[in-house]
């Protein structure tokens, strides 16, 4: 890849908010440039062969983290891994003093998650390094978004125009906001489908639909993006029973089959099957689950190596 790259218009990756049209479209463009680089019978780029990124993560995680290791080592980054449970971090101050013995160890760049929102923004404005939010909370997760954006791209051609609904658990969901964000960016229409009471009551702000019937939703949609039930976020019982929601809000083949089109069916994971997804559907040829993980790791090389572009 050329030296001379078009740059990201911020120094970090907090959140989907801080991107605009062109930083989306950029990413998205050099993901497609790395997912040939996948494909290759020697998969590994020197890109970042000087960078030191430490994955520092107080939320437990599967996919992002083996994705965002897996992104920085087909980069040729040096790697750290910090792993911590929520608990051991309850003050921003905590929060500092921990990044600040991993700096002193002379990293570059910073991926990291963490159960408050606006962590990663805290944690910018005190310390040198680049940040990556991997997921603040209930607030952000942009580097999914995006991914889901690139998938969409690749199936349609274009996300511009296509109808996009987000189902399930959009209150406690920090996959839904940088959805909505990252696809009204690029001029897709958005809804979102759930019952009342895991429907933020802000959303309506934010230019979208809201459909409580999932039939209604799915025959308006191009794309359905079925969210799970974060149970771990939910202190109050939001609905009576998981077979309650199930019946109203689970996606089947019957229903799926009833449609008078075909849609396609996208999950951010890990999948609860039987609850928001039948495994007769997430296994379809109508969902693009598997191919999301796939473009994961190169939309993720692709962010890392647009902000290492910006160093020195």
């Amino acid at each position: 890849m050329s030296t001379t790259i078009e740059q990201l218009s911020t120094r970090h990756l907090l959140g989907i908010k801080d991107l605009n049209e062109n930083d989306i479209q950029l990413i998205l463009d050099t993901a497609a440039n790395f997912k040939e680089v996948l494909n290759r019978p020697i998969k590994k780029v020197p890109s970042l062969r000087d960078i030191t990124i430490a994955n520092v993560f107080f939320e437990n995680s599967t996919r992002t983290r083996l994705s965002f290791e897996l992104a920085e080592k087909r980069l040729s980054a040096d790697t750290i891994n910090f792993a911590a449970s929520s608990s051991s971090v309850s003050k921003g101050e905590t929060l500092i003093d921990t990044v600040n013995n991993i700096l002193a160890m002379k990293v570059d760049m910073i991926v990291m998650r963490h159960p408050y929102a606006g962590a990663g923004i805290f944690l910018s404005k005190h310390i040198d390094a680049q940040i990556v939010n991997a997921g603040d909370g209930a607030h952000e997760h942009p580097t999914q978004a995006l991914l889901d954006s690139f998938s969409i791209r690749e199936r349609f051609g274009d996300v511009a125009g296509r109808k996009v609904a987000i189902v399930g658990d959009i209150l406690h969901s920090r996959v839904a906001l940088s959805n909505i964000l990252c696809l009204q960016k690029q001029g897709a229409e958005v809804m979102v489908c759930g019952p009342t009471t895991l429907i933020p009551k802000y959303i309506s702000s934010l230019g979208v639909k809201v459909e409580h019937n999932l039939r209604k939703a799915l025959q308006w949609c191009d794309v359905a993006n079925m969210l799970r039930i974060q149970l771990e976020r939910q202190e109050i019982g939001y609905f009576p029973s998981l077979r309650e929601y199930s019946m109203l809000y689970g996606l089947n083949k019957d229903i799926l089959d009833s449609l008078d089109k075909e849609i396609t069916i996208m999950h951010p994971g890990p999948i609860n099957r039987g609850v928001e997804i039948t495994s007769d559907v997430a296994d379809s040829k109508h969902s693009i689950i598997l191919e999301q993980v796939e473009n994961g790791v190169a939309v993720r090389m692709a962010v890392l190596y647009l902000l290492a572009g910006q160093r020195g």
